[in-house]
């Protein structure tokens, strides 16, 4: 069973920065993290920052301050968050993928709260 775990998050002043870190684990298949969501409430899970093929995409409301990176195995992925604003304020999620098992796993989220 795949196990996707997200750490890092915290309460933040606005301007500051968070580091956020996941973790992908438990099958003998590869896992690929591809990709950093967040959600509030009332509202759907949105893309912050994701791989796709060779390339890496940024939401606009995030680019220049968001940076997301992985390990050659890809299993393990980070985003580093600076220039926070209470916008930013949301539960964050790493999504993964298992191509042999056709599976996509979410990890529990980390929550994420900037004040003013």
């Amino acid at each position: 069973q795949v196990q996707v775990v997200e750490s890092g998050g915290g309460l933040v002043q606005a301007g500051g920065s968070l580091t956020l870190s996941c973790t992908a684990s438990g099958t003998i298949f590869t896992i690929n993290l591809i990709g950093w969501y967040r959600q509030t409430p009332g509202r759907q899970r949105e893309l912050v920052a994701g791989f796709t093929g060779g390339e890496i995409n940024y939401a606009d409301f995030v680019k220049g301050r968001f940076t997301i990176s992985r390990d050659r195995a890809k299993t393990t992925m980070s985003l580093q968050m600076n220039s926070l604003s209470p916008e930013d304020t949301a539960v964050y999620y790493c999504l993964a993928n298992t191509p042999a098992l056709g599976m996509d796993s979410w990890g529990k989220g980390t929550p994420v709260t900037v004040s003013s």
